[in-house]
C-alpha cells in the first residue's frame, strides 16, 4: 500500500502538477496586482467604475447580476493563461524541441559511422585481393 503511495508521489507527472499549482498561485498574485494596479484603475476612468466588477450591474427583483464579475473572472484567467504560455510553457517546449534534436542527431551518427565502417571494409577487401 505504501509502496503504491511512494509509486503515484514519484511519478513525473505528480511533481509536474505540484509545480504547475505553484506556478499558477505565483501568478494569480502578479495578475492581481496588474488588475489592481493597472487595469481596474483604466477601467475606472473609462467606465466611470472602481473597478470591472461594477461594469453592467443590474438588479432584478431584489436579485443583482453583474455581468462585470464575470468578466472580471474571465480576464483573471486569461492574464494568468497568457503569463504560464509565454513564461513556462512556451520555453519548455523549445527547451524539449532542442533536447529531441540534439538526441536525434545522436541516433544518426551511429549510421553514418556504419556507412564509414562498411567502405573502409569494402576497400580493404578490394586491397586485399590484389597481388
Amino acid at each position: 500500500m505504501l509502496a503504491g503511495f511512494k509509486t503515484f508521489i514519484l511519478r513525473g507527472n505528480v511533481v509536474d502538477l505540484a509545480v504547475g499549482l505553484a506556478i499558477g498561485a505565483a501568478f494569480a498574485g502578479v495578475v492581481t496586482g496588474l488588475m489592481d494596479g493597472l487595469l481596474n484603475p483604466l477601467i475606472a476612468a473609462v467606465f466611470g467604475q472602481p473597478d470591472i466588477s461594477g461594469v453592467w450591474s443590474f438588479e432584478v427583483n431584489g436579485a443583482m447580476f453583474s455581468i462585470g464579475i464575470v468578466l472580471q473572472a474571465v480576464l483573471n484567467f486569461l492574464l494568468v493563461a497568457v503569463a504560464l504560455y509565454f513564461l513556462v510553457v512556451m520555453p519548455m517546449n523549445k527547451l524539449a524541441e532542442r533536447r529531441r534534436r540534439v538526441e536525434d542527431e545522436v541516433a544518426e551518427e551511429p549510421e553514418a559511422d556504419l556507412a564509414l565502417l562498411t567502405e573502409i571494409r569494402d576497400l580493404l577487401a578490394v586491397q586485399a585481393r590484389r597481388p
